[in-house]
């Protein structure tokens, strides 16, 4: 027989032992190799022994919530990391989102649910990178060198994130075309997450925070209402 691929190794941190026996069960049944970890501080510790390639991690523990591990977690690795909440608040999402998190599930959640969402977050990191072999001049004040994932604004260079690289790369390879949010969500994020537009208003201003000389009056990624974003087409005069 072939030798078999090796299984994703996944991280299930909740203090609820119930909750992690439905999510290892599962995800078991789908082939993951899945451990567990009871709050934060024994997540942290998971993840230097047994080096997961995903984290579930839930919101609302005692001692140590999940921003609190997802902070510290951040401060050592970049393992994609779905959150786990209660709450439905896009106040909590964002907040998750900001600290860095891959993606939010909402409690209670099918089985079906979560390995959708395992699948997309799993498939958008490993997916290959779109590579530009040189550097893209938009103006005297921006370049961007999507090869080393970095833009050069204001002769600054400025690190992008994953997500925010993958979605100023569509962005700009689509320069003077209006890309809707189900486009952008589509191709950033994956299929599954086309109505998540909380997803693309917050990376649409981490992007404009880091590329615009004036985030408030953006001169690059220009919001089409209603529609999507559009940037501007800097081709035109060349």
């Amino acid at each position: 027989m072939p030798p078999r691929e090796p299984r994703h190794r996944i991280l299930v941190v909740d203090d609820e032992p119930r909750m992690i026996r439905f999510i290892q069960m599962n995800l078991e049944l789908e082939g993951y190799q899945v451990s567990q970890a009871n709050n934060g501080f024994e997540a942290l510790s998971k993840l230097r022994d047994d080096l997961p390639d995903l984290v579930i991690l839930d919101v609302m523990m005692p001692d140590m919530d999940g921003f609190e591990t997802l902070r510290l977690l951040r401060e050592v690795s970049a393992v994609p990391v779905i959150m786990l909440t209660v709450k439905a608040d896009e106040a909590d999402k964002v907040r998750g989102l900001e600290l860095g998190a891959d993606d939010y599930v909402t409690k209670p959640f099918s089985p079906k649910e979560l390995s959708s969402r395992v699948k997309a977050v799993l498939r958008r990191t490993e997916m290959p990178a779109p590579v530009e072999k040189s550097v893209t001049r938009i103006d005297d004040y921006l370049q961007i060198d999507f090869d080393r994932r970095l833009v050069i604004a204001g002769g600054t260079e400025i690190k992008l994130r994953p997500t925010e690289y993958r979605l100023l790369y569509h962005l700009v390879n689509n320069a003077g075309r209006i890309m809707t949010h189900e486009q952008l969500l589509s191709k950033a994020w994956g299929y599954e997450y086309r109505e998540e537009s909380h997803y693309l208003r917050l990376y649409i201003t981490y992007l404009r925070q880091k590329i615009e000389p004036d985030p408030a009056n953006p001169q690059y990624i220009l919001t089409e209402r209603g529609v999507g974003y559009r940037f501007v087409d800097f081709k035109q005069g060349a």
